[in-house]
């Protein structure tokens, strides 16, 4: 086990009094690379090879006076010798040795000079025989101590990934598998970290592999089952005649190994996959990150996107900040000076508990508890400033058993447990550096305590009492209604017991009707990352009103949509948002807002927020049949449900019109939301009109007839299976006998602007488009305006990351301006007329080129804002200083015409033309 630091600095003095006037290369570098060893605690034979021979550049042989394979290279001369020469040397050998071989340090040395060289961030540092004591600690990763910075897509972190997989594969292709092949991965995973990390002398566990079991792996298994019972003994207890090199093992205890597995099997190459997980240098693994990784390397569907599934740190940060620790450092920062509230302070933050109530391989509670231990870190140097030199255990208050979880699965649900104990160490190592004392906690007495279960049909209060509990927090696993399992939809049914309209609602809304009820009567805070669903479109109506009616909740914080994503490789973004809630309300709360969802966020003071995550009052916008102001009704297009016979390409209409001319009359324009957007054609039979005549007279036209009689009756509904009597008509037909205005359903979020456009009644409208019947272009002028772009943004609901338009959620509520004035109203017809015209001028270009926000014509751009100004002043004289006042007002509105409707007749807010 690693020495502390104050006694590695006490054996350098002593090391550099006694060889101080050592200077012969022959005669003394042995002992004195022995002696040197032994400053940190290392015994050199069980390390490092002298005279290790290597094939050099010139393919002589050439022999390294010290190697440590993987950790450090030396080279010795005597005293005076040029070091420049001696490192080219040394550089030279390394092109002889194997991948797994090659040093990580390269040190160079005449007895009173030394030159260290880091290969990996390609730095050296030079320094004399009396300067080694202050010096020892770029010597750190000899014993485990180490310094990192982790990322959160370092190839280290695949590449452990992928050698634990191979290791899997071939356990699981000897037939090793299910819970005891789980087990045993993760008691070698603990391993692989404790020999890097401190836990274990250095390659501790690899030296009892490679030295101590055979090359053909036939005795492996059991010298693995031997190891596993000697770390789960105390050492008081196990059998005296032990070899000594398995005998010098730590007890772990934890219940890590408490377990009894079934005997494995090795071989040769199986052997040798274990030796390659060895080879990897695990300090340099981040536990929060690899957990996710490991789980999915057990999965070969997902292993072809690895790296692709954990949460990076960067974005739990987003959550955890403002649901506690922001207010911690605040705490900290105006106490630190005061020596008596220190103290206070400090046991405040070591009683705080938390719970991830799915948690998977622990990320949330590993950099949570990560994060509470630098603000420990900092209580301790503000309290002792580095001085501290023993008694380091009894000052550190913080232990893993602060974090609890619940995991549907029972293999992340033991990575999370090891994790937290990983962290756990590396967090006592990062003390010990600071001051001087080294500290591990073992054997292991407390854990995580990580249950594994269904978080949705257990009792919380059974994992951790509420009373006891200061914060809930994770993320909850993503699933929209149509893609929920039979058993999942138990689960919603459970938890909502059937409450009215819920069984739209995602898969995520049951942790949080869950969370609701677990918190009453406390002050219990809950933050959750979800997809966007629950703050847009028609389940926030729903959610919110039995949070805010039922448990009294309040929104203390929010991230408005954000793009969720790690660096790796393939990976998918989903659009996100965090809320944070508690039972109680709040002065304090904030929402974060991005102006591009890939950004970063800023801070906005807000005294109030709604479902939407807006500034305003706790209303939601409730799916409605008819609109709220005086307007014309938005309606689908004409439903065909024709298997798609009635839609004809250019090619296919060309050929029904060659059979008989006097077909052309029964082809039209079928537009739907991509035919608007990209002006692509596309056509259909509209036969609603036809007479018998034109229809006989066409035998490609009879065809499709039948064919779509054919398939309407052979349908399992009903309703499909009657429409089958009528087969020459759409089965709806909505289209208009006039102009109409046309909206796409589904538009891409990166527009300003959705595009809509005025259609004839001679071209068929689809159902991918709704309609607006009798629309003048003052109508086109508000719903081509910004006002409404921020209310679409606010409360429509999301295909993927684009907008879905909605009649009943978007439109129906959406507040028309209150009375406009004639003359407001004439400025808006004018500014939309002239958004007409300057789109009009480029007759070639798509309105998807059109409203591209790269490729926007400068006119039309111009011509948009001035029909913002006309659309704004209809509402207010004011201008609107920003998109989030636009929408704070309109829900100021919408709150009026919600209650003027039950109160007065709707207010006339246009004039008819």
């Amino acid at each position: 086990m690693a020495l502390s630091w104050n006694e590695i600095k006490d054996r350098a003095l002593n090391f550099s009094k006694e060889w101080a006037n050592t200077s012969n290369e022959e005669a003394d570098a042995k002992p004195f690379l022995d002696a040197f060893f032994n400053v940190f605690g290392i015994t050199r034979k069980k390390v490092g090879t002298f005279e290790h021979k290597v094939k050099k550049l010139s393919d002589s042989d050439g022999y390294i006076d010290l190697l440590w394979k993987g950790n450090i290279l030396i080279e010795m001369k005597s005293r005076g010798k040029n070091l420049d020469k001696a490192f080219a040397q040394a550089i030279e050998y390394t092109h002889g040795l194997k991948q797994v071989e090659l040093p990580k340090y390269i040190l160079v040395s005449d007895f009173e000079h030394f030159r260290l060289y880091d290969t990996e961030e390609q730095k050296s540092i030079d320094f004399k025989l009396n300067e080694l004591v202050n010096n020892v600690n770029h010597f750190g990763s000899l014993i485990g101590y180490q310094k990192k910075v982790y990322k959160e897509q370092d190839p280290a972190n695949i590449r452990a990934a992928e050698l634990m997989g191979r290791l899997h594969d071939t356990l699981e292709d000897i037939g090793y598998t299910g819970h005891p092949l789980e087990v045993y991965l993760v008691r070698i995973l603990f391993l692989l970290f404790a020999e890097d990390t401190t836990i274990f002398d250095k390659q501790e566990f690899q030296n009892y592999i490679e030295q101590r079991t055979n090359e053909d792996g036939s005795d492996l298994a059991a010298k693995l089952q031997e190891l596993f019972q000697v770390l789960n003994t105390p050492k008081e207890n196990r059998f005296k005649n032990l070899d000594e090199q398995i005998a010098a093992f730590p007890y772990v205890n934890g219940k890590l190994f408490e377990e009894i597995l079934p005997m494995a099997s090795f071989d040769s190459k199986m052997r040798l996959a274990l030796l390659e997980c060895c080879y990897i240098d695990w300090s340099k693994i981040s536990p929060a990150i690899f957990g996710s990784m490991f789980q999915s390397v057990m999965n070969p569907k997902e292993r072809r996107n690895l790296g692709a599934h954990y949460t990076s740190e960067t974005n739990i940060l987003k959550l955890i900040k403002p649901l506690f620790l922001d207010d911690l450092y605040k705490e900290f920062e105006t106490i630190k000076d005061n020596k008596n509230k220190l103290p206070e302070f400090h046991k405040k933050i070591s009683t705080l508990k938390f719970l991830d109530p799915a948690c998977g391989c622990g990320n949330f509670l590993v950099i949570t508890y990560r994060e509470l231990r630098l603000l420990e870190l900092k209580i301790l140097r503000q309290q002792y400033k580095k001085q501290m030199a023993t008694g380091i255990q009894s000052i550190i208050w913080l232990d893993v058993d602060m974090m609890y979880g619940i995991e549907y699965e029972e293999f992340p649900a033991r990575i999370a447990e090891v994790a937290m104990w990983l962290i756990d160490h590396q967090m006592n190592m990062q003390i010990s550096n600071e001051f001087g004392e080294y500290f591990v906690r073992l054997p292991l007495k407390k854990s995580a305590k990580i249950f594994h279960g269904n978080a949705l049909q257990i009792d919380w209060e059974n994992i951790v009492r509420k009373n006891d509990l200061s914060y809930i927090l994770g993320n909850p696993p993503f699933i929209g209604k149509k893609e929920q399992k039979p058993e999942q939809k138990a689960d919603m049914e459970l938890v909502f017991a059937n409450l009215k309209g819920t069984g739209v609602l995602d898969y995520v809304t049951a942790w949080y009707l869950k969370a609701a009820k677990y918190i009453q009567g406390t002050k219990i805070k809950v933050a959750y990352v979800s997809t966007n669903s629950i703050t847009q479109g028609e389940q926030v109506g729903i959610l919110w009103t039995i949070l805010f009616n039922y448990f009294n909740i309040k929104i203390h914080f929010g991230h408005r949509t954000f793009s969720w994503r790690n660096e790796a490789k393939g990976n998918a973004a989903v659009h996100c948002v965090i809320v944070g809630f508690a039972n109680y309300d709040t002065n304090n709360k904030s929402i974060f807002d991005y102006e591009d969802i890939k950004g970063e966020p800023h801070e906005i003071i807000v005294k109030n927020i709604n479902p939407y995550l807006v500034e305003g009052k706790d209303i939601t916008v409730e799916n409605r049949k008819s609109p709220i102001c005086n307007v014309p009704e938005i309606i689908y297009g004409s439903f065909a449900l024709d298997d798609g016979n009635y839609t004809l390409s250019d090619e296919e209409r060309n050929q029904i019109i060659m059979e008989n001319s006097n077909s052309e009359i029964l082809i039209k324009p079928f537009i739907g939301g991509r035919e608007l957007l990209h002006s692509e054609k596309r056509f259909c039979l509209w036969l609603q009109d036809a007479e018998l005549k034109d229809l006989k007279g066409n035998s490609k036209i009879m065809e499709r007839i039948e064919a779509v009689r054919k398939w309407r009756s052979n349908s399992d509904r009903p309703n499909t299976k009657k429409l089958s009597e009528t087969p020459t008509l759409f089965a709806e037909i909505r289209q208009p006998k006039s102009n109409y205005l046309a909206f796409p359903t589904v538009s891409s979020v990166n527009r300003k602007y959705i595009p809509i456009a005025f259609l004839k009644p001679e071209t068929i409208a689809s159902n991918q488009l709704y309609v607006l019947p009798d629309a003048n272009i003052y109508y086109f002028g508000i719903l081509t305006s910004f006002i409404h772009m921020a209310w679409v943004k606010s409360v429509c609901g999301r295909l993927k990351s684009d907008y879905r338009y909605s009649a009943s959620i978007v439109y129906n509520n959406f507040p028309f301006p209150q009375s406009p004035t004639e003359k407001q109203i004439h400025a808006i017809e004018s500014a939309a007329q002239k958004v007409l015209d300057t789109r009009a001028g480029f007759p070639n270009i798509s309105l998807a080129d059109l409203y591209d926000p790269l490729t926007m014509p400068p006119s039309l751009t111009k011509a948009h804002n001035e029909l913002d100004k006309a659309v704004d002043l209809a509402y207010r004289p004011q201008p609107f200083t920003s998109e989030a006042k636009r929408i704070e007002f309109l829900f100021e509105l919408y709150e009026k015409y919600t209650a003027d409707l039950f109160t007065t007749e709707k207010k006339k807010p246009t004039k008819k033309k």
